[in-house]
């Protein structure tokens, strides 16, 4: 017998961007309601996507050519953030009430609290991740005011780190109670892509940030010594999540209704030019 604490479980999937998000909002408005428990979600993305926050301004800041010429799906988060692509990479999303005994008030311990399954998910990847706190006043003021559009590019606080480098990205919203925290955990990252998907004021400060890059963040397979596929990453990072908030995940399994629901929002809101265009 366990008296542990049980969350829904969405298991692995790839879905449309608009979709992705969709179903996002919507196991956060669920939750607001009290109709389903408190969730933890992995996810895939078909076709690969590239992710903006919620106050980005595409014109200003996304080469919306290059992200057609590679094919790839275009999506705003309802989280802030810079650019995401997501292309191999486990993707999870936590929704829990602000009012859970587990969850700190203040945004940042909340994201530490949440973030311990994932740092326990690299340990059973066997990678030795820990958390990154900025300590000096300089460190802090950087968060502050993070110039890129990249989000790989600047860890912030209790950014979850391997031998320096970054290697797993999260936004978190608050709305209606609620905690939304979704993010990435790369298994592979195709920095020439990625870096064609943003507007530079010249090719020197492409040439810098790119440089930088590799110095911030790394992906799980450059650090692995075996190959990470998704199926191990998803084992692991399951039982990281349950090891790391003290709880069991059970399967949780849309009703017909829901799916509806989530494909109608997906139509509306987050396949609409006025969404994702529109900042």
């Amino acid at each position: 017998m366990t008296d542990q604490e049980v969350w829904g479980f969405i298991d692995y999937q790839a879905h449309s961007p608009s979709f992705n998000m969709a179903l996002d909002e919507a196991l956060l408005d669920w939750h607001s309601e009290g109709v389903i428990p408190p969730v933890i979600r992995f996810y895939g993305w078909d076709p690969a996507t590239l992710s903006i926050g919620y106050f980005q301004k595409v014109e200003k800041e996304i080469d919306l050519d290059a992200v057609k010429k590679h094919h790839l799906g275009f999506v705003r988060r309802p989280t802030g953030g810079r650019g995401v692509l997501h292309e191999h990479e486990l993707t999870y999303s936590v929704i829990v009430t602000e009012e859970h005994p587990k969850m700190p008030s203040s945004v940042t311990e909340a994201y530490r609290v949440i973030s311990a399954g994932i740092l326990k998910g690299f340990h059973h990847l066997g990678l030795d991740a820990y958390f990154a706190v900025p300590h000096t006043d300089e460190e802090k003021s950087k968060l502050k005011n993070p110039r890129s559009s990249v989000c790989f590019d600047a860890p912030s606080w209790y950014e979850l780190v391997v031998e320096g480098r970054k290697v797993a990205g999260s936004a978190q919203t608050r709305q209606k109670g609620i905690i939304l925290q979704h993010g990435s955990i790369l298994l592979d990252l195709d920095e020439e892509k990625l870096f064609s998907l943003f507007k530079y004021r010249n090719e020197r400060v492409k040439e810098r940030m790119q440089k930088a890059l590799k110095s911030k963040a790394v992906a799980i397979n450059d650090l692995s010594p075996t190959r990470v596929t998704i199926d191990m990453a998803r084992n692991a990072f399951k039982q990281g999540f349950e090891e790391g908030l003290g709880i069991e995940l059970k399967p949780y399994e849309l009703t017909a209704d829901q799916l509806a629901y989530v494909n109608d929002l997906a139509k509306r809101r987050y396949k609409s030019t006025e969404w994702n265009f529109k900042r």
